[in-house]
């Protein structure tokens, strides 16, 4: 199989380029900064504008599949009006990008993964969402929303459109996790907020094997929610990390706090959903790290 990965520099596009190339698989990158880019052994880095197709449209005549993951990072500064826009338009500008690639290839892929989030939801402390239930009307869920409406023209074309609805991606070195680790690091990890906001997170290597076991599965369309069957509260995730740690559970972050420090964007910390994973399990698929403690056991070597 080829496949290109439209935003494959972060975490989850060199992730899963690596476990596609290590399985004999071609794998194209594009990445805006290739020189910066730090890709898998075996994967091409190709520059492209993040605006068009230019220089690389010929690549998704070649391909099998193309994964789009490009846009601005949600959680890397704060909430300002400027940078709403910028997280807005750098999804929908990609998207339209990646529509235009296919639009112009006289051989199309066969499937086209669409990258999304659990935000897509809104956020609520009693309900569960599965794949089925209506966006939210917050910032993240518009975001969401745009992010997946941007490439589905291609389904008009003939291609096969997954979107996959991704919770919070632990991995120990990038992502969420290691700026969760760092209170704990210091001796002051405690609850955030109130503690009972909901973390659908999921395990680096399970969403890697749920993005191919979806890509090689012809019958799989739609969104679908990437997390753990077994979601938790920030509470019960802070106790299970400071036992993984070795460190103390015992300082709170008051919610009033945060908000001061983080402004909008601490709804990211203090908001959450209880996503579950209906379609996928309903597939077949098999979760190798369903439960936080040895999720963060594996990654934290414990």
């Amino acid at each position: 199989m080829k496949v290109l990965i439209v935003g494959g520099a972060g975490l989850i596009g060199r992730a899963l380029g690596e476990s596609l190339q290590k399985d004999s698989h071609t794998v194209w990158i594009l990445s805006r900064n290739p020189r910066a880019a730090v890709a898998p052994v075996g994967v091409e880095v190709i520059q492209w504008d993040g605006k068009t197709p230019a220089g690389w449209e010929n690549l998704v005549e070649e391909a099998d599949a193309v994964v789009h993951l490009a846009g601005e990072n949600i959680g890397a500064l704060p909430w300002s009006p400027n940078r709403k826009a910028q997280i807005r338009q750098s999804r929908e500008v990609t998207g339209r990008a990646v529509v235009e690639a296919v639009r112009q290839a006289g051989r199309k892929p066969a499937v086209l993964m669409q990258a999304s989030g659990i935000d897509y939801y809104g956020t609520s402390l009693e309900r569960s969402f599965n794949e089925s239930d209506p966006p939210g009307s917050g910032f993240l869920s518009r975001v969401a929303v745009d992010w997946e409406a941007s490439t589905r023209p291609v389904e008009d074309m003939g291609v096969r459109r997954v979107i996959i609805r991704s919770g919070p991606v632990l991995d120990a070195t990038e992502g969420a996790l290691p700026r969760m680790m760092l209170p704990f690091r210091l001796m002051v990890g405690g609850p955030l907020g109130s503690g009972r906001q909901w973390l659908s997170w999921i395990h680096r290597d399970d969403e890697i094997a749920a993005m191919r076991f979806l890509l090689e599965h012809t019958d799989a369309s739609g969104p679908f929610n990437l997390a753990s069957p077994n979601p938790v509260t920030n509470a019960q995730f802070g106790k299970a990390l400071g036992r993984v740690m070795h460190r103390p559970y015992w300082i709170p972050a008051p919610a009033f706090l945060l908000q001061a420090v983080l402004g909008q964007m601490s709804s990211l910390i203090l908001s959450g959903q209880r996503a579950l994973p209906k379609r996928l399990l309903e597939m077949g698929f098999k979760f190798r790290y369903e439960h936080i403690l040895p999720a963060l056991e594996d990654l934290l070597g414990a």
